[in-house]
């Protein structure tokens, strides 16, 4: 009998062990490694096989092989020195919990094809919208309700066709009329929003980039002009799209003010606090949404700072009708007794794609592994440190400070040409010690330094603020001070 290509049972229970300890140690020797890969393009590509095997390989083989090859060009994202973008942290609950969904091997398209996918994760969106103490419109005990989406930029695409759908009586895709629909967002606003009204069909030309404070937030007065102006032109302002925390500066939209103005011409006003949202774990932290009522939707990344690994988006809608309603597609190989009533969530028609994990289990475990005080003991400990390293810059007179740092984002540059601080961002990273990005504020190259990495302690913090003098000390040839 010819052998079998599968795993044993044996042979997936040891692998299965050997790849968990192989977890376990690299989480342990994680600071070992260069922060930021240093391989040059295609250096990876090229020492892999260029065919792929004909008999398959052992166990051992594919180990030594992600060791070998595919370790060198790793940037390791879960280092406790990496202070770059906004992270995508995540933990060992997260890890099993997701090992777990893997293992089940689910497609939760519709409720049917497994209940507890779409049951968990209603109620672990619900969960969360209490620990952050959204506004009640958004518990799927009332008309609205919580998805895990892959990231927010699909979580503001489906905002941004929703709104669509509102404001053309959901017509748009018989009448043809999107010509006249104009979306709104802030200068300081995520990419993705350009993106998602290309994708929507609204067009670029029909997204208006509304100019900033000094805070670089969203000055709501400025926005209120640009809807009247496009009222009287005949346009149809459809959404705005206002930020929690901004991904240059972690700058706050007045969305109160926003919200206000939305509702006074009918716009849907979507929020994006894809990475401040967790802060809202801790009360102190809670004003980052103050107006949030007015919002009709609002999504947070849990894989940025709440130690769920990346895809972990979640969305949530005051009025879920206006977005099931919108993407709803049903042909007749998906309908079924559960589906034609409305006792079940069908989460296809929450978002683009029809299939789905079950991603709610990994937020699911690490919600019943911290608990809330664990959660928000953490988070308050990472913007503890970052004022910390704030304090030392601005003890510091060759650096200025660049915007506000109210939570765990420390914008900063030497207090010199944009071609130096390109160099000391240049030397750190090429350094391997720690990894940091950057932005341009007020048309100034700005370094960026995030605190959000699940194991970033004091000494982290430390050791990267030494390297950051170190390296200024022979830029700048100057003592400091």
């Amino acid at each position: 009998m010819e052998r079998s290509p599968h795993m044993t049972s044996q042979q997936f229970r040891d692998a299965g062990k050997r790849l968990i300890d192989w977890i376990a140690d690299y989480y342990e020797q994680v600071e070992s490694y260069p922060v930021l890969a240093q391989v040059v393009p295609g250096q990876i590509h090229k020492s892999l096989p260029p065919d792929p095997p004909q008999p398959g390989e052992n166990f051992d083989t594919i180990l030594a092989a992600v060791n070998d090859k595919i370790m060198p060009g790793i940037t390791h994202w879960q280092s406790p020195n990496f202070f770059a973008y906004f992270p995508a942290n995540t933990s060992e609950p997260s890890v099993l919990g997701d090992l777990l969904s893997s293992g089940l091997g689910i497609q939760g398209m519709l409720w049917a094809t497994s209940p507890a996918c779409t049951e968990v994760e209603t109620l672990v969106l619900d969960w969360l919208a209490k620990m952050l103490a959204l506004p009640e419109t958004f518990l799927s005990t009332g008309k609205g309700g919580g998805v895990i989406q892959d990231s927010a930029s699909s979580s503001s695409l489906c905002a941004v066709l929703a709104a669509r759908e509102r404001a053309t009586a959901f017509r748009s895709n018989e009448d043809g009329c999107r010509d006249e629909l104009v979306a709104y967002t802030s200068t300081q606003a995520h990419s993705s929003i350009e993106k998602d009204v290309k994708i929507a069909g609204i067009g670029r030309r029909n997204l208006r980039l509304i100019d900033v404070d000094a805070r670089f937030a969203m000055r709501p007065e400025l926005l209120e002009k640009q809807i009247e102006e496009d009222k009287r032109a005949g346009k149809i302002p459809f959404i705005v799209c206002a930020t929690t925390g901004t991904t240059s500066s972690l700058a706050f939209d007045p969305l109160e003010e926003i919200g206000r103005i939305c509702k006074k011409h009918n716009l849907w006003l979507h929020v994006d606090a894809a990475m401040a949202g967790t802060a809202a774990l801790c009360p102190e932290f809670r004003h980052i949404h103050k107006g949030l009522e007015l919002a009709d939707s609002y999504c947070f990344d849990a894989h940025k700072w709440m130690f769920t690994n990346f895809d972990c988006s979640c969305f949530y809608v005051a009025d879920r009708e206006s977005l099931t309603r919108s993407l709803d597609v049903l042909p007749e190989y998906l309908r079924n007794q559960a589906t034609g009533s409305d006792a079940v969530f069908e989460y296809r028609n929450w978002h683009v794609p029809l299939g789905r994990r079950f991603r709610a289990l990994k937020l699911w475990f690490v919600i019943q592994h911290y608990g809330v005080e664990g959660l928000q003991s953490l988070v308050r400990r990472h913007v503890e440190l970052a004022q910390i390293f704030l304090r030392w810059l601005q003890a510091d007179s060759r650096f200025e400070i660049m915007a506000a740092a109210a939570l765990n984002l420390i914008c900063f540059r030497l207090k010199a040409s944009d071609e130096l601080n390109e160099e000391l961002l240049r030397r750190l990273n090429h350094s391997g010690k720690v990894y940091l990005s950057h932005t341009r504020l007020n048309g100034k190259y700005t370094i960026r330094f995030c605190v959000a990495q699940t194991k970033t302690e004091l000494p982290h913090i430390e050791r990267a603020w030494n390297v950051i003098r170190s390296e200024a000390d022979l830029l700048t040839s100057t003592p400091r001070s």
